[in-house]
């Protein structure tokens, strides 16, 4: 495994704030979360991946699918990448190179309990412009950088 020197990690949570900032939302409904999580579900499909896929606002779930061999972990995964979104209100993906960055993990830089809150990729927060954010998406059950980008894409690809 490469480590990556402090420049290219400030690069990177660079990009992902801009990747943020970008894929916002004009409006964020059920109706919006269905498209998302059916694309994400038809993506996954076309990939061969056994994901499980999470759409919650507030603390509703509002679209939830298991994929052929996804197991009962990757719903846990969902779950406590979903509190780090939550809690942070930045993309799991970023959480996890800051916390390298910073040479900490997330119990030590935040004294939350790393049972309920992991830093790695496949989360991402629903933001609605001039609103902020109200929810998460989240994805489990590729390679971490994979989750985050599957949720990219689609994301891309709706808000376009």
């Amino acid at each position: 495994m490469t480590t990556s020197t402090s420049s290219e990690l400030q690069d990177l949570l660079a990009s992902l704030i801009s990747q943020e900032e970008q894929l916002q939302f004009p409006h964020f409904n059920k109706e919006t979360a269905w498209q998302i999580g059916t694309a994400l579900r038809a993506l996954a499909v076309d990939k061969q991946a056994k994901v499980a896929i999470d759409i919650t606002v507030g603390n509703q779930c509002l679209f939830y699918t298991a994929l052929d061999g996804a197991t009962l972990d990757n719903q846990e995964w969902v779950r406590r990448k979903s509190n780090v979104v939550q809690r942070f209100q930045r993309s799991s993906w970023y959480i996890k190179h800051y916390l390298e960055m910073k040479g900490k993990t997330i119990d030590q830089a935040s004294f939350v309990d790393a049972k309920d809150y992991s830093p790695f990729g496949g989360s991402f927060p629903i933001r609605v412009i001039n609103t902020g954010m109200i929810g998460t998406i989240t994805v489990s059950g590729l390679p971490q950088h994979e989750d985050h980008q599957l949720i990219v894409d689609v994301l891309s690809q709706y808000l376009k």
